[in-house]
């Protein structure tokens, strides 16, 4: 829904997208969230959660607020509620952008990232500055780790190429301590047709999920880890049609018709995706190349009534299943995604930059204007941390007001640190080490509301990095 209102958008339309932004602040849960789908009346249809699908909205009200075209509508209340979900229940998505998922996602920590970064801009307009910058720093604390949750060192898919992007990291996000090393990832695809292989080596399975990271303006184009990574995705998913490129979704994946031309039930054979045609052609303005080469196939796997299919057929034609390369299959179409690709990246082509690129996150992480803090680690009850390096700052975050009773020197010695509050409902502690410090922090709660503790003991390791 965000999708095809940013299209409008970059089409000139803002009725709809106000239209739809109400939409949706009148749909949100109280806690912040929202459903992964939902009827006309607002009753929810699945009840995944995709930390993207409560980042989008907010997306949506900062393009809104910088054309000046939300009116009498206030949709801070919104964005505040959605700021705290985030934070509260990431950085691991019990579904990416695939809803297949859960884990790390480099497409989903962007969005989430940009849109933290956005509601921190309103928040210090609103007055609160404490929560803002607190915001801001966790927004940090994500861009300064999403190498390390979703990039693999040991990568066999393109001889020479050992670092490149995943497509998720797969954890268990009811799993308050998981491993988040992406070589060590074991992820199922469950769309494989009956009897194959379902279990690949997380490192191993790629997207192109990564290039959000350059539309949202977290990583610059030409990067030597997202030239590499690109490297790589061409020579996995890249499908050269007589129309033009396409790509496929992710490796192995299994949505799509059957390599006789038959119907996917369940399990099959992914296909080619003009909608990530358009995404590449994003990046290619990004990075100073020509997108027209790019636009022009996207037009072309259009049907003569200008519909773009969620797939194309990427095998030998197979005219008794009337399937044909380069041409639809039975896949969705159209796909509404894909046209508003198509519509922002001819927008984008005109102005001679990415229409939904995000100012205020490029001003704080590519410009230099930002004071990004990049030595915080974050310690939540549903991401308890074994180990944090010497030197940086350790983040201890509740739902609740606390006094944290810590020891750098199991318990010889012991503080106690009052929480400080945000107004997005989280409460946090701050604590320090020392640049060559060794051993461990050991904490626990005493929760103020009502007075009582919290009855066990918790430990971060700290070391050399």
């Amino acid at each position: 829904m965000v999708n095809s209102a940013a299209g409008l958008l970059a089409a000139g339309n803002t009725d709809t997208p106000l239209r739809a932004l109400v939409f949706l602040a009148v749909s949100q849960y109280p806690d912040g969230g929202f459903p992964q789908n939902f009827w006309l009346n607002g009753e929810p249809h699945w009840v995944g959660v995709q930390l993207d699908q409560i980042a989008f909205p907010v997306l949506l009200v900062w393009r809104l607020r910088k054309i000046d075209a939300l009116r009498d509508f206030d949709p801070y209340p919104m964005v505040h509620r959605a700021a705290g979900f985030l934070i509260r229940h990431g950085p691991a998505t019990q579904q990416e952008r695939w809803e297949e998922a859960s884990g790390y996602s480099p497409s989903t920590l962007a969005a989430t990232i940009s849109a933290l970064i956005c509601a921190a801009e309103m928040m210090r307009e609103r007055g609160d500055g404490s929560t803002a910058r607190f915001v801001e720093e966790y927004a940090d604390f994500l861009k300064a780790n999403v190498e390390r949750w979703t990039v693999t060192g040991d990568g066999i898919l393109v001889p020479g190429i050992r670092r490149h992007y995943i497509r998720i990291y797969p954890v268990d996000i009811q799993d308050p301590r998981p491993s988040e090393d992406p070589d060590l990832g074991i992820l199922n695809i469950d769309n494989r047709l009956p009897g194959s292989q379902r279990a690949f080596p997380a490192k191993d399975v790629v997207d192109a999920g990564f290039l959000e990271l350059v539309r949202y303006d977290v990583r610059r184009a030409g990067d030597p880890l997202i030239e590499d990574s690109l490297r790589v995705i061409d020579a996995v998913l890249k499908v050269d049609t007589p129309f033009g490129p396409a790509w496929r979704r992710y490796s192995h994946d299994g949505y799509g018709q059957r390599a006789d031309g038959s119907s996917y039930t369940g399990s099959g054979q992914g296909m080619a995706w003009p909608l990530l045609t358009g995404e590449r052609g994003h990046y290619e303005l990004s990075a100073a190349q020509d997108p027209a080469p790019l636009i022009g196939a996207i037009e072309r796997f259009a049907t003569s009534t200008g519909l773009l299919p969620e797939q194309v057929w990427d095998d030998a034609d197979r005219p008794e299943a009337f399937m044909f390369l380069g041409r639809p299959t039975g896949a969705a179409m159209p796909l509404m995604w894909a046209h508003s690709k198509y519509i922002r990246l001819l927008r984008s082509a005109r102005d001679g930059q990415v229409f939904n690129r995000v100012a205020p996150v490029a001003d704080r992480y590519l410009n230099g204007c930002g004071r990004a803090r990049e030595t915080l680690e974050i310690w939540k009850f549903n991401r308890q941390i074994a180990r944090i390096p010497a030197g940086q700052t350790l983040r201890v975050l509740a739902t609740a007001r606390f006094i944290l009773h810590w020891s750098p020197d199991r318990w010889d010695t012991s503080n106690d640190s009052y929480s400080a509050a945000t107004s997005i409902g989280v409460h946090y502690v701050d604590v320090p080490t020392l640049q060559h410090q060794s051993g461990e922090v050991r904490f626990t709660f005493r929760w103020i509301e009502p007075d009582r503790w919290e009855g066990r003991d918790y430990s971060v390791a700290v070391g050399p990095r």
